[in-house]
């Protein structure tokens, strides 16, 4: 084989020639359709595909499709490890549909959210979906999609879009409920992040909810930003009142991993002294000491509807509330092994 040929680029004509087939009959078996292939020729087919190493161009398809089979995913923090595990369940999905997803983070920013959104929009994507810096916000009022999108954690329905998430106000409601009956613990503090929206977050609803179904005051409330650093800083200044609570639901698992910090440093001994409980139930708390007792988002369920509302598009206006699940630890006080 000399240089050249070396170097040339396979085509689709190539792999028709070695199959004997036209070019139609390859685009037939690459694409799945629009028309049957008889079993022995579209085995011909992939053969010469694979002798040859001829790569489809996505491109060219996504331009003669109108969209691509890239699915768009845009994250406010890729490094959260909930985050995380939801990109890690949608890749999963998508390589398993023969898509491939960019993924591509905000950092919190809503001018830049607004240009990644545009950026896969004109990567003609199949489909998006966004979980927005601020989870009240519709990122679609100002960009146009012609593509089906899908809101993750919205704190409500949003008129004409589809969203998916998890019952935050009935998960939070489980943890402090747990906290209440099961270690009799009145007087529950809230680790909560801070939103600039002005409405309120679910997880502090639920957080009230539990306490006013058995009559309590509510607990102390110190706000920060959804990090470990926020957590670790909201429980300092907790403590600095003199007046800790007697538990803690942290909203988030990152920033319940900064409170145990804090508590450690301290010499704050979980749950002896005070019983600490998340949001979220990733992995990072489950290894953490003592592990930590969550509401554990059905991150799975989630990335399946919504690569569902991509894929399979039904109704604009849909709003999926998928419940938690109360994942028991040791930080609440329960000394058996974890139970779901």
């Amino acid at each position: 084989m000399t240089a050249n040929e070396q170097t040339r680029v396979i085509t689709r004509a190539d792999v028709a020639r070695l199959a004997g087939v036209s070019s139609a009959v390859v685009s037939y078996v690459i694409n799945d359709g629009p028309r049957p292939v008889a079993a022995a020729t579209a085995e011909r087919v992939r053969q010469a595909i694979e002798v040859l190493g001829y790569r489809p161009n996505s491109s060219a398809r996504a331009l003669r499709r109108g969209v691509g089979d890239t699915i768009g995913l845009v994250l406010p923090d890729s490094s959260n490890p909930f985050f995380a595990e939801l990109a890690l369940e949608i890749q999963r999905l998508a390589a398993a549909s023969g898509r491939a997803v960019l993924l591509a983070s905000t950092t919190g920013n809503q001018r830049h959210e607004n240009r990644v959104i545009e950026g896969l929009l004109s990567r003609q994507v199949e489909g998006l979906i966004v979980r927005s810096d601020a989870a009240h916000r519709d990122p679609f009022t100002t960009i146009r999609a012609d593509v089906p999108a899908v809101l993750l954690d919205t704190m409500a329905p949003i008129p004409g879009r589809r969203s998916v998430g998890a019952d935050l106000r009935a998960g939070a409601d489980l943890l402090v409920e747990h906290l209440i009956a099961e270690h009799g613990l009145t007087r529950v503090g809230l680790i909560m992040g801070e939103d600039q929206s002005g409405l309120a977050d679910p997880r502090e609803l639920g957080w009230r909810d539990a306490q006013r179904r058995h009559g309590l005051p509510e607990g102390p409330i110190a706000r920060g930003v959804f990090s470990r650093p926020g957590g670790y800083a909201a429980m300092q200044r907790m403590l600095a009142t003199g007046k800790p609570p007697q538990a803690i639901f942290a909203s988030s698992d990152v920033q319940a991993i900064g409170v145990l910090r804090a508590l450690h440093e301290a010499g704050v001994r979980v749950p002896e002294d005070i019983a600490l409980v998340s949001f979220d139930g990733t992995v990072e708390v489950e290894y953490s000491w003592p592990p930590l007792t969550a509401a554990q988002q059905p991150v799975a369920q989630i990335a399946r509807e919504a690569f569902r509302m991509i894929t399979d598009p039904g109704p604009d206006d849909v709003y999926r509330l998928i419940p938690t699940e109360l994942v028991i630890r040791r930080s609440c006080g329960c000394a058996a092994e974890p139970t779901h």
